[in-house]
Parts: structure tokens; sequence; C-alpha cells
């Protein structure tokens, strides 16, 4: 795959750069600059799309959350699952994950839905597809990014020890048997979709239990709270 404008973080590109070259990835590459020259709107913006490595390099990941593909609506997706940028408003799924906090921590829900605090403190958010077609959900599965994230979490489950893995679905919890449970925390439930989070995600304890685990195993807690809109790095 030919980076181009998007560069991946150094401690990550040591462990899993060599896999863009493969033949599935150069396929890929070649897919989204075909979708590009169709007019397709592709999300997130190029640059962004290693954003989740960016933020957490491979040492200092902590905690990791997985998502399924970006956000497909405009100005939504900026390279953290779950996340959206500051102004745009908190996605159903995510409103449920801060109401999981708020309960389970007394954490009151922030004025925004960034997430980038949480990437900046060890918590690697990361979709198992990292493009998706405005306006197109799931558009880009199947076309070679499950291959590359299941490397990054390949590399995490064999190099890192204690870390604790989220995994929200059936979609994400299929990437639980990259994790051995014996090195790792996995913590499993239903997705925070309107959908399905009245059937075991609200809860669920995850982000205490998350950080009972580290505290065991000789870590600091995660944070995660975030700070007002206003007061978010630019």
């Amino acid at each position: 795959m030919n980076e181009g404008r998007v560069k991946l973080e150094p401690s990550w590109k040591e462990r899993i750069g060599a896999y863009l070259e493969r033949p599935q990835m150069q396929a890929l590459s070649a897919f989204l600059r075909t979708e590009k020259q169709h007019g397709k709107v592709i999300f997130p913006p190029g640059p962004e799309i290693f954003a989740a490595f960016e933020h957490t390099p491979f040492e200092q990941v902590r905690v990791v959350i997985l998502g399924q593909d970006p956000y497909h609506g405009p100005g939504q997706a900026h390279g953290l699952c779950f996340s959206v940028r500051p102004g745009v408003p908190p996605p159903p799924s995510l409103q449920n994950i801060f109401k999981e906090i708020q309960r389970d921590l007394g954490i009151a829900p922030p004025d925004h839905g960034c997430l980038t605090p949480w990437a900046d403190r060890g918590v690697l958010l990361l979709n198992a597809v990292l493009t998706v077609e405005q306006g197109q959900a799931a558009s880009h599965q199947g076309k070679g990014w499950e291959g590359f994230t299941d490397a990054a979490i390949d590399a995490l489950n064999r190099e890192r020890e204690g870390l604790v893995f989220l995994l929200w679905g059936s979609y994400a919890q299929r990437k639980g048997q990259l994790i051995d449970s014996s090195r790792h925390c996995i913590l499993r439930s239903v997705h925070p979709s309107p959908l399905s989070a009245h059937r075991g995600f609200l809860g669920c304890g995850h982000f205490s239990a998350a950080n009972r685990y580290l505290e065991e195993h000789g870590q600091a807690p995660i944070d995660w709270s975030l700070p007002r809109r206003s007061e978010l790095a630019a």
C-alpha cells in the first residue's frame, strides 16, 4: 500500500508496516484510489485513516476498544472508533457509552463526543475497517482492512501483557480469537447501539472492571473523564 499522505506511527510501523506491502493491501489502495476517481467521498480524510495508531503508540496501549467501521456521515469520522469531532453531536452508541460511564463511575457525560483524550491516555480506539464511503455503512468491509487490523491486535497480543480488550458486539468479539486470555483481560458485551444496549451493555461495568484489572497488574487506571469542549486541544 502506498501510504502517500498517510503515515504510520513509528512504533506501529516497526511491527505492522510490512503488512502494508502485501498484495491485499496493494489491492485495497487501488480500490480507494479508484473510488475517489469516481467521485466517491471516503471517510475519514486520508491523513486521519491511521489516527488511532498516531495517538496511541504501541508501548502506550493499556486498553483496546474495537469498533466496526467509521461513521459515514459528513464531518463525523476522524480515525478513532466511536469518536466524533468536537462540535458534532455524539451518535446514539456513543451516548450509551457515556451513560454507562456515568452509571459505572459517576462521571457526567461531556458536552461533546471527541475521545482523543482517551487515545492519548492509552486507549487504542481501533475500528476493524478503517475507511467507509459517505452514506454507505460497511461499504469497505471485506476490502482488506480486516487483515491489517488483525495484525495490529496480534502484535499487541504477542508482545504486550496485561492489556484490557473491550469487545462490544459480535463483530468485535470475533477478533477475540486473536487474544490470549491468560495474558490479557477480555471483556465482552453486546454493542452499545440503541438496538442492543439495553440487553447488557448498559450495566456491564466494563470501565470500572478495566481499571481494576490494570491496577491489579501494577498499571495506572484510565481516566475516563473528558475535558469540556472549550478545553480540548485544537
